[in-house]
């Protein structure tokens, strides 16, 4: 049964990756400016938080149905946790500095962008870790 979890955590480390590339990448594309470049990262930012918080969901409940490894656990919760501080109170914030910045305005200086992105990070070596972690007593 720890075939289903790692999959998932395959699917969502594949997704977070993908995302991470794409992200800085659109704004060297010919004719994207800043404003149109802010637009597109809210809706896959959105889209992928969505799927985020799906997979996190679905990888849990068939986590809970099989053994359950104490460092997969715990990463498992690190995981939840993190994407929780992402979506709950990071996104919320650039979603809103960037509504201030395609309406043409200039938002005070924020980090949040620099932690979003170190959460991201994170994330991406948690979910190596989790794999790892059910291939080891998988």
């Amino acid at each position: 049964m720890t075939h289903l979890p790692l999959a998932l955590a395959c699917i969502w480390l594949g997704m977070v990756v993908a995302i991470s590339i794409e992200a800085p990448l659109k704004f060297r594309a010919p004719g994207i400016t800043l404003p149109l470049g802010l637009g597109i990262g809210r809706l896959v930012f959105r889209a992928l938080n969505a799927a985020e918080i799906v997979l996190a969901t679905t990888t849990a409940v068939t986590f809970a149905l099989a053994p359950r490894p104490a460092p997969a656990t715990v990463l498992l919760v690190a995981l939840a946790v993190t994407l929780a501080v992402q979506v709950a109170a990071l996104r919320p914030r650039l979603e809103a500095r960037a509504a201030v910045i395609i309406a043409g305005e200039t938002p005070p200086r924020s980090s949040a962008h620099l932690v979003y992105i170190a959460l991201e990070g994170l994330k991406v070596l948690m979910l190596v870790a989790f794999a790892i972690a059910l291939l080891i007593t998988g």
